[in-house]
């Protein structure tokens, strides 16, 4: 009878530390910050940590959401791939937050991707990627490549008279299958296989003589030739100052990169590399009352008059309003109703006009390329006339043309061949 008692004590007593714990969970909506703080990525991702922090301190000074505070828990993938994974599960299961704001890479994403979908959890994925991909549990706020590559590339075949091409890109999913396309899309335009270059680096590459040498002999055949450049994280720094070194200008042989940004020009000296060009949907030198107001608030959150804003933090701004705005829509932070409700979402860009969500979880965004600057700063110096829904799949890859993502019913399917009619029970 004393050890049924004392079993049935430790049982009332677990059964009341779990209902603490449910309590307090209730307290507040939890929102997970999966962004690297540490390693070859935390150049570009601190920022977005803070720029979460920052959106999660003014819901709470409105009231909070659902009449709840929002809680931010911050983990540390520290740019380790496989890390994203398990911090992933980590902050559903032990944290069990209710969103997840995160990753920059797309090995980052698709680590994390099949903890989200096995556990139903909710994420919001703020930078350029390849497309190929749409899933139920994330939205994609950054560029597809038909809101930047195709456009860059237009731009500088159209405006600058660009014969000759290197894709010059690090060595992982994102570089591959963006370049993959521009190489079938700039054949479809008529470019000979022997006018383009490819090139791949490891994360962190620091030794660019050689390539950059390579790049300077490549362009010196008499054809006006330019790099596009999926380069990602630090190894961006030594890559523009051996340009530098070596005297290549954007007269010569211009660069237009899709992952440099205010952020990345910040520790440069940017006078060498003044004309080189990056296409993105945000500028911060776009002059509008909300980029204003924006700039103004981050100056004001991180205590620094020096800090810039960039493109994936615009990303994350629109991420968060439309998922706050999402959450009041469906009376709950419930992923699946979320999810519905997040379709059909607006909210204001930063640079003017609205952003949509559409029904493949990719929105609708303007797209602009800009000139670097001196003091590292972008020059607008081409903008679509509207907003550009992001495709989720190429239309100039044989096996992606026919596929659609749609998340409402009743087709209900991120990869939908409209030729066959058919889902082919995949996400992704």
């Amino acid at each position: 009878m004393k050890i049924k008692h004392l079993v049935s004590g430790i049982a009332l007593s677990m059964g009341a530390s779990v209902l603490s714990v449910s309590a307090m969970a209730a307290d507040t909506i939890k929102v997970g910050v999966l962004h690297s703080l540490s390693g070859t990525m935390a150049i570009s991702e601190t920022t977005l940590k803070d720029t979460v922090l920052m959106m999660v301190e003014e819901q709470n000074k409105k009231g909070g959401l659902l009449g709840k505070k929002l809680e931010a828990v911050v983990v540390d993938p520290a740019s380790n791939w496989p890390l994203f994974a398990e911090k992933t599960r980590e902050l559903l299961t032990k944290d069990q937050v209710d969103v997840i704001f995160g990753c920059w890479t797309s090995v980052s994403r698709k680590s994390a991707l099949p903890v989200l979908e096995e556990l139903n959890g909710l994420m919001f994925y703020p930078v350029q990627y390849e497309g190929e991909e749409s899933s139920k549990n994330v939205f994609y706020t950054g560029a597809a490549p038909n809101q930047q590559a195709i456009p860059a590339v237009d731009y500088l075949m159209n405006d600058l008279g660009v014969k000759r091409w290197v894709l010059a890109g690090t060595d992982y999913v994102y570089p591959r299958t963006t370049n993959k396309i521009l190489e079938a899309y700039l054949k479809a335009k008529g470019v000979a296989e022997e006018d383009i270059m490819i090139n791949y680096t490891p994360f962190g590459h620091s030794d660019w003589q050689s390539i950059v040498s390579d790049i300077k002999s490549f362009g010196a055949e008499g054809k006006k030739t330019a790099v596009v450049s999926t380069i990602n994280g630090d190894a961006n720094v030594p890559f523009y100052k051996e340009l530098g070194n070596q005297g290549i200008s954007a007269e010569d042989i211009p660069v237009v990169a899709f992952s440099v940004g205010e952020e990345e020009l910040s520790g440069l000296d940017t006078k060498p590399l003044v004309g080189h060009l990056a296409a993105w949907n945000y500028f911060q030198s776009v002059e509008s009352d909300a980029n204003s107001a924006f700039i103004s608030q981050w100056k004001a959150f991180t205590g620094n008059p020096d800090r810039v804003t960039n493109d994936p933090m615009e990303a994350t701004y629109i991420g968060f309003k439309m998922w706050t705005q999402a959450v009041e829509k469906a009376g709950t932070t419930d992923v699946d109703a979320v999810e519905q409700a997040m379709i059909g979402q607006e909210t204001e860009n930063l640079t003017g006009g609205m952003a949509y969500m559409n029904k493949n979880h990719h929105l609708s965004k303007p797209v602009l390329i800009g000139e670097i600057q001196d003091d590292g700063q972008f020059e607008v110096v081409w903008e679509t006339e509207g907003v550009v829904p992001g495709d989720a799949w190429s239309d100039f890859l044989p096996g992606s043309k026919d596929l659609i993502a749609d998340w409402t019913a009743p087709i209900s399917c991120g990869n939908y061949n409209t030729v066959t009619k058919t889902c082919s029970g995949q996400n992704y």
